[in-house]
């Protein structure tokens, strides 16, 4: 397969995807799944990757060099992948080692929940290695278990069936984790993409550090509970915030299985939006904000309206923090990055008329790594910040 001089530079600085503009005509059919060699207008060989003609980004690059796609080369690929999270032991039993093209593995994510694996093969050319990848995680990790949760939308648009479960082994339905001494509850058969956030576990952690006894806290979003989690560690009050059932279940569990006060607690099934209008209104006033909220953004052309959200939610959390209080807003969207975020309060800090203290910003944790050639690795940003009260 050809590439044009654009395609040619991208994939020689490294960046890992095709799209089908890029190519020059083909001169036969190529199956969609087949591993294809990619080469300059020259005839310079340049990578190798997966094909599918459904997909507007029509190939993935698996390596820069001619070499055999095969056991071997998951196998390194794997161990290699789990060689750079060793330090994370430290700290947790549950981490993401695989990242798909952060780990040059693209369509591929697998998430290690202490004795249980998780993954999500996302892809047609990826699910045509789904045995070589099974059996290298088994041989390297020898989890008591590995339960598929890949994405069906995702798959479906790759032309794929999907029917998630357990693939190998044993895989239970309570299943805990730990991070930094605090206990999660995970069951990787219900939840939500692999089964918990991962990648927020240092923002879990740094938050936290601001958080001092009684402090009041508000959860927004809050999931499983985990920034809630690291508040009531610290001995604050915490109000969660969720409109599933099912998260709240999740924090009741994980407030319970940390013997802490649930007295420090409270738990409300609510829609975010309407939960802070409501909240502007009434006289509670918190000393941090933790807005986390899902994908408002999984496009560049869906960003424009997914700002509009984060601004209402900024300009409420700031509201409802108290003077000196902290607020932190997330986005887990490369279309909505750290500029935007810090925009949006520059904005609201204008109009509260009220300075800002940018206290950290912050991104994914280590097992989600960042590619400098391939931006949308990038997708995870949050800033924290202050509302400084003037004398």
């Amino acid at each position: 397969m050809t590439l044009n001089k654009i395609a040619t530079q991208h994939v020689k600085t490294f960046f890992g995807w095709v799209y089908q503009n890029e190519i020059l005509p083909l001169k036969t059919p190529i199956p969609d799944g087949a591993l294809v060699a990619l080469y300059a207008i020259d005839g310079t060989f340049l990578a190798q990757g997966y094909y599918n003609s459904r997909s507007q980004m029509c190939v993935r690059v698996l390596s820069y060099d001619l070499r055999p796609i095969d056991s071997d080369f998951f196998r390194t690929r794997i161990a290699t992948a789990l060689a750079k999270r060793k330090a994370l032991a430290k700290a947790t039993n549950a981490y993401r080692l695989i990242h798909s093209e952060a780990d040059f593995l693209p369509g591929l994510m697998v998430d290690v929940y202490d004795k249980v694996l998780a993954i999500q093969i996302n892809t047609l050319g990826m699910e045509s290695y789904r045995t070589l990848i099974i059996e290298a995680l088994v041989a390297l990790l020898a989890p008591q278990g590995i339960i598929d949760k890949s994405d069906a939308k995702v798959r479906a648009k790759e032309g794929l069936q999907t029917q998630n479960g357990v693939v190998y082994g044993e895989v239970t339905q309570d299943i805990t984790i730990h991070e930094h001494g605090i206990s999660f509850a995970v069951n990787l058969h219900e939840g939500q993409k692999t089964g918990f956030y991962l990648d927020q576990r240092y923002n879990r952690h740094t938050v936290g550090g601001y958080i001092e006894a009684h402090m009041e806290v508000l959860d927004i979003f809050c999931n499983a509970g985990g920034f809630g989690l690291y508040c009531l560690a610290q001995g604050a009050k915490v109000d969660f915030v969720d409109l599933s059932a099912h998260a709240l279940e999740q924090v009741a569990l994980n407030i319970t299985r940390n013997g802490f006060d649930t007295n420090r607690a409270t738990i409300t099934k609510a829609d975010a939006f309407t939960y802070l209008t409501q909240a502007k209104t009434a006289s509670m006033r918190y000393d941090c904000v933790v807005l986390d909220p899902p994908p408002f953004a999984k496009s560049k052309r869906a960003s424009f309206g997914a700002i509009k959200g984060y601004k209402f939610l900024f300009s409420a959390g700031l509201e409802l923090a108290k003077d000196n209080g902290i607020v932190a807003l997330f986005s887990c969207s490369h279309h909505v990055g750290l500029d935007t975020l810090l925009s949006i309060a520059k904005e609201a800090s204008a109009t509260a008329n009220v300075p800002l203290e940018i206290l950290q910003t912050l991104h994914a944790d280590a097992d989600h790594p960042h590619i400098l050639n391939i931006p949308n690795t990038a997708y995870l940003s949050g800033i924290v910040v202050r509302k400084i009260a003037l004398d």
